[in-house]
């Protein structure tokens, strides 16, 4: 059916006349069954109930099996074989939670919601405040014909359905692991700690490194601490450069004497969003970011001279044990890692 009551006072004759035209072009109205019979609207009214009420069932089975399910038991399914059962659970009850939310929203809007078909010409994008008046009413209008407020099963069933919709994501953010802590602050460096290459393990000596040279490394307990963690955490935060050049190139550093011979030790960790850091300018003793040309000076105690990073290279003082080696003589001042709005030099 065609309606006129919702046009704006603003419409001339011509543009009504080719509103009635193309209304006339629509297929004729068919009253749907929930229309003309109560039992049917009724029929359908319980339908989105029970999908919204089995969205929040969804819900609560979620927050069940995320706690109830642990989390490395396995379940056989035919056709994909072993699979994680907590992942299972999860994704089942979490997908279904959304679908029935959606299907019971979609099952509302065909079955109960009043339709109509309106023609509207195209306007100018500036509304008269006539036009903004007629877009409140017809606003109001249609918020009367979906019937929220005159069926409150479906109101009460989908209120508790999206109420309860966001445990999920609230629960799930456990999974993000426990809060940091000083976690971000701490490496595996230790006084004492021996200084090996990455990645082959050799111990280094002072005379391993020439005069503008470069070596990636790594402390010697790091190998053993990533075999029993079964990840790299450690690795990112404890990589090393040590360079080496004339020592009254050195204008300045992080602490007195935390070179030996000429040897500096820096964090291989950029600053600015934690790339790895390995292009190294001997001339002008500069260390190149590659992500995003981050330079930092290290012979002026890691200082950042070009670039988006913040902070300095974090410097680990540096000296030799009994036998020769290099070793930590403490671990970093600074915290290693990209920097973020809490964290300044401590």
């Amino acid at each position: 059916m065609s309606t006129h009551d919702n046009l704006p006072a603003t419409t001339t004759a011509d543009e009504q006349a080719a509103i009635e035209a193309a209304t006339a072009a629509l297929p004729a109205h068919a009253p749907r069954r929930t229309d003309v019979d109560p039992k049917a609207a009724r029929r359908a009214e319980r339908q989105v109930a029970l999908m919204f009420l089995g969205s929040a069932l969804m819900t609560v089975l979620f927050v069940v099996a995320f706690v109830a399910i642990p989390v490395d038991e396995t379940v056989y399914i035919w056709g994909i074989g072993p699979t994680n059962a907590s992942n299972i659970a999860l994704g089942v009850t979490f997908g279904l939670a959304i679908f029935l939310i959606g299907a019971g929203a979609i099952h509302w809007s065909k079955k109960l919601m009043n339709e109509k078909e309106v023609v509207q010409l195209r306007h100018p994008l500036s509304s008269t405040d006539e036009d903004r008046q007629a877009a409140i009413d017809a606003f109001d209008e249609y918020s009367a014909d979906s019937g929220f407020a005159q069926r409150p099963i479906i109101r009460r069933s989908l209120i508790t359905a999206m109420v309860l919709f966001p445990i999920p994501l609230v629960v799930m953010l456990r999974d993000l692991g426990p809060l940091p802590g000083t976690v971000l602050r701490e490496t595996l460096w230790r006084p004492g700690s021996r200084i090996i290459t990455d990645p082959t393990g050799r111990p280094i000596r002072p005379s391993d490194l020439a005069i503008g040279g470069l070596i990636s490394a790594i402390p010697e307990d790091l190998p053993a601490v990533q075999e029993e963690e079964h990840n790299l955490n450690a690795r990112a935060k404890a990589a090393i450069i040590l360079v080496r050049m004339e020592p009254q190139e050195i204008v300045s550093q992080q602490g007195d004497n935390w070179d030996f011979g000429g040897i500096l030790a820096y964090s291989k960790i950029c600053t600015h969003v934690g790339c790895p850091i390995a292009l190294y300018q001997q001339r002008t003793h500069h260390l190149l970011c590659p992500c995003h040309q981050s330079t930092f000076d290290l012979a002026d105690s890691g200082n950042v001279v070009f670039g988006p990073a913040a902070r300095r290279l974090p410097q680990l003082p540096i000296t030799i044990d009994p036998e020769g080696f290099l070793v930590a003589v403490d671990g970093f001042a600074e915290p290693v890692g990209p920097s973020f709005w809490e964290r300044g030099n401590s």
